[in-house]
């Protein structure tokens, strides 16, 4: 046999040789998997963010219901997480408005925010400003793709016609529905900075719309047609009355959402 072979036989064999205790841990890791234990823990450098947008998950698909105590060490046993990338993420939250320190007489607790009617039409207000800003820039485009933009949302806004009209469709869609809708226009004239800002609020109004929209499907027809001005406006190309009427969308969607807080109550006040 060559020896150089022969050198180069042996060196993989014991580049691939596994101890008896490796071999078990590994077939631990297997068996783990296979039957769904938990994850490993994240690494240090991306647990901060993972743990953010677990909890936020956890908040808005009310999973942890609004005015419900945060305590960290069951957080981050539920997580698979260390108390620490968990303790950061809840200041994070508490920053961006879904949690709130809740002062007593002797000590302090951190709560998942209350939905409250204040709480939303800010918010509304807030994405009502943002969108209208992209939506200008949508409106600016070249007439091609003003057309291809309105194509597409006209398709979307019949289908949200056709569960309001019982026609077709489900009402658990509606949701999935408005929001794609809107999230068209913030893709096709929103910039890095208002996508980020975006981002950031649009989870916050998702809250409300879940634990609400049962009860505002009523409502549906009155915003398809809000929708249908927004459509033509972009058809035009006026970037003023983009602008103005995704505002007045937002801000009637506000008043249609405290209608109902008025009737079924805030949720988590103290």
């Amino acid at each position: 046999m060559n020896a150089l072979k022969w050198v180069g036989r042996k060196a993989l064999k014991t580049k691939t040789q596994v101890n008896p205790a490796q071999e078990s841990q590994l077939k631990r890791r297997a068996r783990s998997s296979a039957s769904g234990h938990k994850r490993d823990k994240a690494e240090h450098g991306t647990s901060l963010l993972t743990a953010f947008q677990e909890i936020r998950e956890l908040i808005v698909h009310g999973k942890m219901s609004p005015g419900t105590w945060i305590v960290e060490a069951d957080l981050a046993e539920r997580l698979n997480m260390s108390r620490t990338p968990v303790r950061g993420a809840i200041h994070w939250l508490q920053r961006e408005g879904y949690v709130l320190e809740h002062r007593q007489v002797s000590k302090s607790r951190m709560i998942v925010a209350p939905l409250t009617k204040e709480d939303a039409n800010e918010l509304y207000l807030i994405i009502g400003r943002i969108e209208g800003i992209a939506g200008r820039g949508a409106a600016q485009m070249a007439e091609p793709k003003r057309a291809a933009l309105a194509k597409d949302l006209t398709e979307i806004n019949e289908n949200l016609r056709s569960i309001a009209e019982g026609r077709s469709g489900h009402a658990g869609d509606i949701f999935d529905l408005d929001r794609n809708f809107h999230r068209l226009i913030i893709k096709a004239g929103a910039g890095t900075r208002l996508s980020t800002l975006h981002n950031a609020i649009e989870p916050q109004t998702e809250r409300y719309w879940r634990l609400y929209a049962s009860s505002i499907i009523k409502d549906l027809h009155t915003s398809v047609k809000e929708h249908e001005g927004i459509i033509e406006g972009i058809v035009a190309g006026d970037p003023n009355t983009v602008e103005r009427r995704l505002q007045n969308n937002w801000q009637k969607g506000s008043e249609r959402l405290g209608h109902v807080i008025d009737i079924f109550g805030e949720r988590g006040s103290w």
